[in-house]
């Protein structure tokens, strides 16, 4: 067989590389335009004072020409780009992408057509959810909804004014009808521009990554159709990635939240200490026994209460802060600020201590100073600092106390994991496409493909054997990696394969001929000791041959007639007469009419035939018997006769093997017609008329009547054979 040339395959690299370099080509013209495209129109919208975004009419047109990947890329530094002035944008990325995800799914589908209007409408819908629904919900979750300056925020305030009493749904309904205007017009911008462009220019932009000589969409698809027992390799690597992905982003996002809630702590620390500092800065501790005893009343403890109140007004985070002197039977008020919520409490008042506080209760009666506390009581979450005030003699005669929120860093904690998550989602979901892209491309299809094209190659022919082989030769995998290496050995293999069968089916071409060559001159030699020519054994077995294909022709026993019965029946029917071996060259040869006891030992020959294939049937295996088996069959009942009157077994009808109904028919045509030492050949009418007289008696009437039906080229068998 003719295997592809070095030249053919070098100019196949030569164009592979040629299509890979202009799609590389086509895809960064495509990514600048979208960048630019996304750039421009969202200035243009925020420099004309637009209630619309425009910010994503880029990433969608990327994704329906390109595919994933564009989209992808520019949804994702687009936001990268808008991120540089203002950092907030960025957090938003994860939506962008999601919005070209989405883009190119529809247009693999054709939602963009004007004459589909209700896909538009699907594809805005879908657009707006994602903008505008995520995006508020996102908003929610980075800031909290307090009607700042965004785009939606006088339409959200209206929609509250108008009876909407929640914050979140009045942001969320003005979220959604600004996006529903914005996705609209992205959505019919690119619907536009993908009308207006000429499909040949389209599919240009499209991206692919092939690795192997490209396929056509019809033909992608029968190779996607190709399942797994169980999990395909697509759904493993998809599996693999994000878990990985997702093991790595949930540890970093935890470790960064730790981290950033102990340095919003020891922050909180800081400003507790530091207001403690300062309050205690302004109290005499010589004089605390005065303030609990005349409160008021003493001179500048109102100056002094001013600053605590100050102080607690100073900070938002700042909660309370107080002075007390702690004794056994509790803590005694010397100043305590009051709080929008709760008055401060009177000098000389005593208040219990709190739980949190009680094992410290031996250090602070002694005066010690005690590391920040935190705990949630019934003022809430709160950190505590304790700053005991010594007199001269160093003897402590009070503690200054303050109070700072910790919800500020519960909230400032769910804000910051908000935006680590934000950033994953958009990261994560760029880097899941390309792999699943890359996989797809490098690894999935061209094993697929491999796959199709050796489980689908017939080697039944040579035509069928050079088109499986040029299947597997046109896939021209060239990833560079094991799958190619495995390619070239799938390819070697098959080659190895073509060859072998080949040789095979010649040496079997040469074994049949040999065989049936041996076949016909053991025939000859038992016939030749008749005296007879030996041209009786291949005049039969054509004889067998017409009228199987006749029978078969007029849809006479086709249940049996299979190709390979007939092959057996043709190439078997020299032996049916091999036991003669055994009858005596007296009885053979003897010119005369045979006696009643002479014709009983020619009779013989047809189970001594039998027992002689039978035999041979002993040397090979049951199921390479097919052949001597219809020879044994020939050998034994070609004598039966259709009444059931002939010999050995007086079978009758169909008890008769087929193979020797049809022998007994060539048989007798062809002993009718020829010449013997003791009769001349009967003229072709007459024996045409013996046989038709038979049928139905000696003979089964449909293998008669196909010989009979094909009496034209029954008839230049018997002249072009005629005995000389």
């Amino acid at each position: 067989m003719e295997r592809q040339s070095t030249t053919g395959n070098s100019f196949r690299q030569d164009a592979t590389l040629v299509r890979r370099r202009k799609r590389w080509t086509y895809t960064t013209v495509l990514c600048v335009s979208g960048l630019l495209i996304n750039y421009l129109l969202a200035h243009l919208a925020t420099g004309l004072k637009l209630p619309l975004y425009l910010d994503n009419i880029g990433s969608a047109l990327a994704a329906a020409l390109g595919g994933y990947i564009p989209g992808i890329i520019v949804g994702f530094f687009t936001n990268v780009i808008n991120g540089i002035g203002d950092l907030n944008t960025i957090y938003y990325g994860s939506l962008t992408v999601l919005i070209a995800i989405v883009s190119a799914w529809y247009a693999q589908r054709g939602f963009y057509s004007f004459r589909k209007p209700l896909r538009l409408l699907a594809v805005i819908v879908s657009f707006a959810l994602i903008g505008g629904g995520l995006g508020s919900v996102l908003t929610w979750a980075l800031y909290g909804f307090t009607f700042g300056s965004g785009l939606s925020a006088p339409l959200a305030m209206k929609i509250h004014e108008l009876g909407v009493p929640s914050e979140f749904w009045s942001q969320f309904s003005a979220d959604m009808l600004i996006d529903l205007a914005d996705k609209a017009i992205t959505v019919l911008m690119v619907t536009g521009i993908l009308t207006l462009m000429p499909a040949s220019l389209r599919e240009r932009f499209y991206f692919y990554g092939w690795q192997q000589t490209p396929m056509s969409r019809e033909k992608l698809m029968s190779v996607g159709r190709k399942r797994a027992r169980r999990f395909s390799l697509r759904v493993k690597i998809i599996i693999l990635v994000v878990v990985a992905m997702v093991t790595v982003g949930a540890a970093c996002t935890a470790i960064s939240s730790l981290h950033f809630r102990d340095a919003a702590v020891d922050e909180q620390k800081e400003l507790a200490w530091g207001v403690a500092n300062v309050a205690s800065d302004a109290i005499d501790p010589e004089r605390v026994d005065e303030y609990i005893a005349r409160g008021k009343a003493a001179d500048g403890y109102e100056r002094i209460d001013k600053r605590f109140n100050d102080l607690v007004a100073s900070s938002d985070s700042i909660q309370y802060v107080y002075a007390y002197r702690i004794l056994e039977d509790g803590c005694h008020v010397v100043f305590d600020a009051d709080t929008p919520d709760t008055p401060g409490g009177e000098p000389g008042d005593v208040v219990e201590f709190d739980e949190d506080f009680k094992e410290m209760l031996p250090e602070l009666l002694e005066g010690k100073e005690i590391a920040p506390v935190i705990a949630t009581g019934q003022y809430g979450w709160l950190l505590t600092v304790y700053k005991p005030i010594y007199d001269k003699e160093g003897v402590c005669q009070c503690y200054v106390g303050v109070d700072v929120s910790m919800d500020r860093i519960r909230r400032n904690e769910f804000e910051f994991a908000a935006r680590v998550l934000s950033l994953f989602l958009g990261v994560f979901i760029l880097l899941l496409t390309v792999a699943i892209w890359f996989a797809e491309y490098n690894i999935i299809i061209p094993i697929k493909s491999m796959d199709v094209a050796t489980n689908s190659a017939v080697y039944s022919s040579d035509d069928t054997r050079t088109s499986a082989l040029d299947q597997i030769h046109e896939l021209d995998i060239r990833t560079g990696d094991e799958i190619e290496s495995l390619y070239r050995s799938v390819t070697k293999t098959t080659e190895d394969m073509v060859d072998t069968i080949e040789n095979v089916e010649h040496q079997t071409e040469v074994i049949k001929k040999l065989q049936n060559g041996l076949i016909l001159v053991l025939a000859d030699m038992v016939e030749s000791r008749d005296q007879c020519t030996g041209e009786h054994v291949r005049k039969t077995a054509a004889y067998t041959d017409v009228i199987m294909r006749q029978m078969k022709k007029e849809g006479i026993y086709t249940d049996q007639l299979t190709d390979e019965f007939m092959y057996d029946v043709m190439n078997s029917a020299p032996l049916h007469d091999i036991g003669k071996i055994q009858v005596s060259d007296t009885i053979l040869n003897k010119p005369g009419k045979l006696t009643d006891e002479e014709f009983e030992i020619m009779k013989t020959h047809t189970t001594a035939g039998a027992d002689v294939i039978r035999h041979a049937m002993d040397m090979v295996s049951e199921e390479n018997s097919g052949y001597l088996k219809e020879a044994m069959n020939l050998a034994h009942y070609h004598h039966e006769k259709w009444n059931g009157s002939g010999y050995p077994c007086g079978l009758k009808g169909e008890e008769i093997p087929l193979s020797a109904r049809v022998m007994a028919v060539a048989d007798v045509f062809d002993a009718l017609v020829s010449k013997r030492s003791y009769k001349d050949g009967f003229p072709f009418e007459k024996a045409m008329s013996i046989i038709e007289e038979g049928a139905g008696s000696h003979f089964d009437p449909k293998v008669a009547g196909a010989l009979i039906h094909a009496s034209d080229e029954v008839y230049q068998i018997m002249i072009t054979r005629m005995d000389v």
